[in-house]
């Protein structure tokens, strides 16, 4: 998590591997670009895109710039600006099985050391296929190409493996030619400007350490729900599922800030081995108790907007029996001093009614009600939401009186909204990511014993899913908030899912 003010960083070379995929125009060089006009980036830098397509360096720089115009937050480039960033891109078709074409790289990048006269950092992104990590790094390791154990590093986009075995055996392969402190695993939910400011939150206002306890919060809850469906992601999605495609990462990560004890330091390793300690502190689910702590749900056919959209099995590339899961929604315990007993819901689904990431904290009733025994008139638990997206806020739900003659008590926030309250644009995920990888700060990255510890918490329903097929799919219809023994898994320890309202647009 960068908080460097300078550009004063070695000048920096990235190819992106998978230059021509969706992920490179939507997020990967919009990221750069918005740096490159905060001056965040080096003085001197390259960017290399490399795919199968053929192309000039001049048309593969008009593609990209339409994805600017589509995708920026500083909206459509100015000429001016485009040109200049431009200017440091090019373009290499290659074959990144080939090993043989990693030797134009090696050729462009000394090429760059001889022009500038210092040696570079030089970051390889994989926005690629998964089961195209390893060849990449195991090629860098059998070619020419730069990799300097301080100054290269590889950035390797999620899924991080397909279960505990295959992500044990991913890390063994690329810590075999890599350093960890090399390895950059993106979960672009880290670099959410609110979710970083969880940590700012907890961590540097003294009045909230004597809350975060057993003592004080009865529960957790953690919704990320998209009304979307699988989109064109059919034939990655149907062989992943929802469970694997969001709660084995960005889930499990959200409930580890909220979670992890402080760090001594705000150190790289300090902080993600505090994550790590969640994560070995979680209660181990065994068979025979899955049913009662887990819930999935396929989407059926429905209207979304005044629009008809298809049920999941009626997807592009999705099997017509397909038993993948679009929905789930779990309880997990911490088992330790701060939370034990503290139950943690997270929630995750497709094509469901709002798209919406909400953290919310709800603290214990008051332990004897003093006003009258008017049910409407009982206060409230007090809650903390944090709202990730569409609004980005911190609110505090308070009870107040309401003014009058008689003593009613109403709910207040106290409210922490982003928009309008920063003199600068938030920046995307990526930017800030795409930051700390050329700095060189891996706080926001994943190492591998963390995304292992993910992984052997969620391998107990995983394996159990798929030995045992749902007779009922689809369980819940389009723009619904899912299936109804979603509700019951809360409703039965005396809960029910919140649903945070949209704040409402000033007309």
């Amino acid at each position: 998590m960068s908080n460097t003010t300078d550009t004063k960083v070695n000048p920096t070379i990235i190819i992106i591997f998978g230059a021509n995929g969706d992920l490179t125009k939507r997020k990967i060089i919009p990221a750069l670009y918005n740096l490159f006009l905060e001056n965040r980036l080096p003085e001197k830098f390259a960017i290399i895109g490399t795919s199968r397509t053929e192309f000039t360096d001049e048309k593969y720089r008009d593609s990209l710039l339409t994805g600017i115009n589509e995708f920026s937050r500083t909206g459509k480039a100015k000429k001016e600006d485009w040109d200049k960033f431009s200017s440091n891109i090019s373009y290499q078709a290659a074959n990144i099985k080939d090993v043989a074409s990693y030797n134009e790289f090696y050729l462009k990048v000394n090429t760059l050391k001889e022009e500038w006269k210092q040696d570079p950092s030089v970051l390889y992104y994989c926005a690629v296929s998964p089961d195209l990590f390893c060849t990449i790094a195991e090629n860098i390791s059998k070619s020419k190409l730069e990799n300097n154990k301080e100054t290269t590093r590889i950035i390797i986009e999620k899924p991080f493996g397909r279960d505990l075995e295959s992500a044990k055996a991913l890390n063994a392969n690329l810590l075999t030619i890599f350093d960890e402190k090399q390895i950059y695993r993106i979960d672009h939910y880290l670099g959410k400007e609110v979710v970083q400011n969880v940590m700012a939150f907890r961590f540097a206002n003294t009045i909230m350490e004597p809350l975060w306890n057993r003592t004080h919060i009865e529960h957790v809850q953690i919704s990320v729900t998209e009304q979307i469906g699988v989109e064109d992601r059919g034939s990655y999605f149907d062989n992943a599922g929802i469970l694997r495609d969001m709660i084995q990462n960005h889930l499990l990560q959200l409930l580890c800030i909220i979670a992890m004890e402080p760090p001594v330091n705000f150190d790289a390793d300090l902080v993600r081995d505090r994550k790590v300690e969640v994560l070995k502190a979680m209660r181990k689910i065994v068979p025979g108790m899955i049913d009662s702590v887990a819930v999935r749900g396929q989407y059926g056919a429905g209207w979304v907007e005044g629009k008809e959209v298809p049920g999941y099995r009626e997807e592009v590339d999705v099997a017509g029996d397909s038993n993948t899961e679009t929905y789930a929604a779990m309880k997990f315990y911490v088992d330790n001093w701060r939370w034990q007993g503290v139950p943690f819901y997270l929630r995750t689904g497709k094509r469901l009614f709002e798209s919406a990431s909400h953290i919310i904290i709800q603290f214990r009733e008051v332990p004897h009600n003093i006003f009258n025994n008017d049910e409407r008139n009982l206060p409230k638990p007090n809650r903390l939401i944090i709202s990730i997206q569409p609004d980005m806020a911190i609110r505090f739900q308070l009870e107040s009186k309401t003014p009058g003659l008689e003593m009613t008590l109403n709910t207040v926030d106290m409210v922490f909204d982003y928009s309008g309250k920063t003199k600068i644009d938030s920046p995307e995920a990526y930017e800030t990511l795409l930051l700390d990888v050329i700095s060189g700060d891996q706080t926001l990255f994943m190492r591998a014993d963390q995304v292992e510890a993910a992984w052997e918490v969620v391998m107990p329903i995983i394996n159990y899913w798929e030995d045992n097929k749902m007779t009922n799919f689809p369980n819940y219809p389009a723009n619904s908030w899912g299936p109804e023994n979603a509700e019951a898994l809360i409703a039965k320890d005396g809960f029910h899912w919140i649903n945070v309202p949209k704040k409402k647009k000033n007309v």
